[in-house]
């Protein structure tokens, strides 16, 4: 804590706001020690989460505002597909009513209530409950929101929960159920499940296309005009990437265990789209990871360009002084004020009538003649103009917001 302190303290940053921003994106929940197992934690007079289920089939789709979870039983027991989606964690007599419903066990309720929980696919043969991390880009492109999403997928249903009822990226996939569009409502819960996957998956590529405008505009920054503030921002910069890092990283874990293990909740077909979902997931990561390396560079490229931005104040105020030495010099010997009758060493240009012009002509000559060796030797120059060859450098390359739809392909 005191070692977070003091580097936030010598970056000029705020450590409460940077303590914040670690709790939003970095933190895990956690049992307190000895509590029982399938303990949940949420007030008893929080307000019930809005509860919507889409029941669908290759001829009808129905959408219904839930208002108890024992509403939702007697769409269970036919062959459509029922889609039951909660949109926030609300109070606990509404999840133990859904747990009643659903047959969900103790340690599937903590997983999907105790929120946030890492990304991982748990098998209990009837259900199957994956827990994925689902990102949206801030108004302002500057940041994003994170939040957990829950699966439990059944054989005709799939239960979701929502941790924020505001946002999410599932909008296609609703409009997809309700104008018939594509395959969806010719397959069951499991391609419903492999949808609502791909959508959170693509939902990193707007945020990872702001990421990569905003090391553009950084790397210009560094080079021309580096200063406190583009320190704070590469450093802000890096735990955001850190964090997108930290939540795609075991969603791709996850669906490698979708695809690889035999279920009988996953269909071969489905498992050879969700075989493409896991391709998107390795493309965010190598995203991420180039993201990573290249503000990683940045602080480099900061340590550099301050390190000139020194060299060319150091080297103006040693032309200066090399400039002035030889007049300093001349001065201060006639500035001595021998008298030529009484000295035995006689100062004839105290008594010239030019000698005062003629001094000031030699000082003159002195610093043009200095004026032009320092120029005929280069120290003119603008050492900024490294800037040119990172430019080079950098742009010889694919530009990261193209780089990043070539990747995408899609």
């Amino acid at each position: 804590m005191v070692e977070k302190t003091f580097a936030a303290a010598t970056l000029g940053i705020n450590p409460d706001i940077e303590e914040k921003e670690e709790e939003d994106y970095f933190d895990y929940n956690y049992d307190e020690p000895g509590s029982l197992p399938g303990t949940i934690d949420l007030p008893s007079d929080a307000p019930p989460p809005d509860i919507v289920l889409i029941d669908y089939c290759e001829a009808s789709a129905t959408r219904l505002k839930i208002n108890t979870p024992e509403e939702c039983a007697p769409y269970l027991d036919t062959s459509s597909v029922s889609w039951v989606d909660v949109l926030g964690l609300g109070n606990q007599d509404t999840w133990l009513g859904l747990s009643k419903v659903f047959n969900l066990h103790a340690l599937v309720l903590e997983d999907v209530v105790n929120v946030p929980e890492r990304p991982k696919v748990d098998d209990f043969d009837s259900q199957i409950v994956i827990i994925a991390w689902m990102v949206m880009l801030r108004d302002n492109s500057h940041g994003f929101y994170i939040e957990q999403v829950s699966f439990v997928l059944g054989e005709d249903y799939l239960l979701t929960v929502q941790e924020e009822p505001e946002r999410d990226c599932f909008a296609k996939v609703r409009d997809r159920i309700r104008y018939n569009k594509g395959i969806i409502r010719q397959r069951k819960a499991d391609y419903l499940a492999y949808a609502l996957l791909d959508a959170i998956i693509d939902g990193y590529f707007p945020v990872l296309e702001a990421y990569g405008e905003r090391i553009e505009e950084l790397e210009d920054e560094v080079v021309s005009n580096p200063s406190r503030q583009t320190l704070q921002k590469i450093y802000k910069i890096r735990r955001e990437l850190l964090a997108l890092r930290r939540a795609i990283w075991p969603q791709r874990d996850a669906l490698n265990t979708l695809i690889r293990d035999s279920s009988n909740l996953i269909s071969p077909e489905v498992r050879i789209y969700l075989r493409d979902c896991y391709d998107h997931a390795v493309q965010v990561i190598d995203i991420v990871e180039t993201y990573r390396e290249l503000s990683s560079g940045l602080m480099d490229v900061y340590l550099s360009s301050i390190s000139n931005k020194m060299n060319e104040i150091m080297k103006l105020l040693t032309v200066i002084s090399t400039i002035f030495i030889p007049l300093t010099f001349i001065a201060g010997v006639y500035g001595m004020n021998f008298n030529p009758d009484k000295s035995p060493w006689n100062m004839p240009e105290l008594n010239w009538y030019w000698g005062y012009p003629a001094c000031w002509a030699v000082m003159i000559a002195v610093a043009a003649a200095l004026v032009y060796f320092f120029w005929r030797r280069g120290w003119f120059e603008n050492f900024s103009a490294v800037k040119d060859d990172t430019d080079i450098e950098i742009n010889t390359s694919v530009p990261l917001p193209q780089m990043q739809r070539v990747i995408r392909g899609r």
